[in-house]
């Protein structure tokens, strides 16, 4: 089995202010309109009172789909960090290079941006507040948060950001090999949507929380692919005119 470059090619139209306008005016709309409504109500589906979260201490959910799910997506960055040395000192990898080095900086930033900005907004989890039998008192996002000897750590969704980040997978493609592109798109929005819905259940996270993941890893994929990757289609020449043969030309 041989291993076949990616040929040369301008990349696949992509409209730019769309991509980033909506994501944008997604996030503006949810500083605009507090979802805390909202995040309550899911949050109470999931809540029993006297009992806890009702996937606070499900094996599936903690185990499998929280701890196997997050070595699966350090796998992956390692064997993307692999891929990419081996294309500094490999001949048959050199093609390569630049998609495994997109891949590289796309799943690094989408995951590691989530600490410093959990660290920044010391938003607590859904498990902490009183409503749901902790003894945090809850702040919206751009509120001052209420005095508290342990800063909460739960904006934006960290676990979320492990499936969300599978978005970069959709840049790689989509210019060579578009239907792998919308599968990987498909994969990435299914896996990102799960990882967060077993986190609500288990009072990791409100809805609000995971769909930042979600805008913030899309809009940090896009940047770098537009950066890296993106190879804007070359401006069309007008055809040239051909001379008239002699003898015909006008009087």
């Amino acid at each position: 089995m041989t291993l076949r470059a990616p040929s040369p090619h301008f990349s696949r139209p992509f409209d730019f202010r769309l991509g980033l306008g909506i994501p944008l005016a997604l996030m503006a709309l949810l500083l605009v309109l507090d979802p805390t409504g909202l995040d309550f109500a899911l949050a109470h589906l999931f809540y029993e009172p006297g009992q806890g979260f009702i996937g606070r201490r499900s094996f599936w959910l903690e185990d499998i789909l929280h701890d196997r799910a997050k070595q699966a997506s350090i796998l992956l960055g390692v064997l993307a960090i692999g891929g990419f040395l081996l294309s500094l000192v490999t001949a048959r990898f050199r093609p390569w290079r630049p998609r495994l080095g997109y891949l590289v900086l796309a799943l690094g930033l989408s995951t590691s941006v989530v600490a410093p900005l959990k660290t920044l907004t010391a938003m607590h989890c859904p498990w902490s507040l009183s409503e749901f039998g902790g003894t945090e008192t809850f702040t919206p996002l751009l509120a001052p948060r209420a005095p508290s000897d342990n800063p909460g750590r739960c904006w934006p969704g960290g676990h979320a950001s492990a499936g969300f980040s599978l978005l970069a997978l959709f840049f790689v493609l989509r210019d060579r090999q578009p239907r792998a592109a919308r599968v990987a798109l498909a994969v990435a929005l299914a896996t990102g949507s799960l990882f967060s819905l077993g986190r609500m259940m288990q009072g990791a996270h409100f809805l609000s929380h995971n769909l930042w993941t979600l805008l913030i890893d899309w809009t940090l994929c896009l940047l770098c692919y537009r950066g890296m990757l993106y190879r804007r289609p070359a401006p069309e020449r007008p055809p040239r005119s051909e001379p008239l043969p002699f003898g015909r030309q006008s009087q």
